[in-house]
């Protein structure tokens, strides 16, 4: 079966990875966004999927727009067109990052079959591992879907599901979701080129949506349940990273865990104190255990190696200060 690939971050170079050494499928074309700048020199970089690209020597396109009318976006569809008459029968998507307009869609046989990390209709959009885990849900997944008009609207051609864990974090999800998804989608891929697949319709009756995340949304509230803060903390980590105020300063929460009834004593919200080896702070409920913290201008550490270093302080009892707005948080 011959495919394009489309995608730009590391997950979906893990993907591409995997469609490249599959015996089943050839890849093509890649197709991923332009070179970016990246570091201290902000000297330009190309993506994760290019570098995969490069290293196989597939061709590879980093149109900024498929728009028409535009010269990228016109040389898009010549191209797309070109790889169609030469038996190139779907486009598998990995977060690409660009619009795919409505009128390239089909220029595929198969169309443009998109990996999304969620169980669709639920949590359409940009962060669906990250909304998953800040709104409690017991599992998550990988969905296989053929892109349409709307946003992660189009039908279902296959999924698979994970339990949640209380320790998972965005981070382990993505990364396990990316090996299981990758696999998912080679056989997907194989399966519509076989006539095996049945694309089911989404019902948006019951989608939920997943908006892009911002560094306010990464502030803890201390004020709210123990549960809704660790879902909330395990959400963001590690990008943007929950955080807190000390000092007005700021302070990234690597994990917090929950506590026994006897490892701590009541702590009004935000309240933090140590205790046999251990950092525990307030919440609107019960308190919790931070085990990995990252002051301003050092890297993520233990919590009680912080704590070692903090004992005048933290013998004052010092409480993680009030939310920002969004205009103080830098959004």
């Amino acid at each position: 079966m011959k495919i394009v690939f489309a995608g730009t971050p590391e997950p979906a170079a893990v993907a591409l990875e995997h469609l490249i050494a599959d015996k089943r499928i050839e890849v093509v074309a890649v197709v991923t966004q332009p070179d970016a700048k990246r570091g201290r020199g902000r000297s330009l970089h190309p993506s994760k999927v290019a570098e995969v690209a490069t290293k196989a020597a597939i061709p590879t396109y980093k149109w900024p727009s498929l728009k028409a009318g535009t010269e990228s976006g016109d040389e898009a569809r010549a191209v797309l067109g070109n790889l169609a008459e030469r038996g190139v029968s779907a486009a598998a998507v990995v977060a690409y990052g660009n619009l795919i307009p409505t009128d390239i869609l089909d220029v595929f046989e198969h169309g443009w079959v998109n990996l999304h990390y969620s169980l669709l209709p639920r949590w359409r959009g940009a962060a669906p591992v990250q909304a998953a885990l800040a709104a409690g849900d017991e599992t998550t997944g990988a969905s296989i879907f053929r892109i349409e008009q709307g946003l992660d609207t189009g039908p279902v051609a296959a999924q698979l599901t994970q339990t949640i864990a209380i320790e998972d974090t965005a981070d382990d999800l993505l990364t396990s979701l990316t090996y299981s998804g990758r696999e998912l989608l080679a056989d997907t891929l194989i399966a519509m080129d076989d006539g095996a697949v049945e694309l089911i319709p989404q019902d948006d009756a019951e989608a939920t949506h997943a908006p892009k995340i911002h560094s306010a949304d990464a502030q803890i509230d201390w004020s709210q349940p123990a549960e809704v803060i660790q879902r909330v903390a395990r959400a963001h980590t590690p990008a943007p990273g929950a955080w807190t105020l000390l000092d007005g300063q700021r302070f990234k929460i690597g994990m917090l865990m929950p506590t026994e009834a006897s490892e701590a004593a009541e702590l009004g919200a935000g309240d933090v104190a140590a205790a046999s080896k251990k950092v525990f702070v307030g919440t609107g409920t019960r308190p919790l255990e931070i085990t990995r913290i990252q002051p301003p201008g050092k890297k993520m550490m233990e919590a009680a190696a912080w704590a070692r270093g903090q004992q005048e302080l933290l013998a004052g009892r010092p409480t993680f200060g009030a939310r920002e707005s969004a205009a103080e948080a830098g959004e």
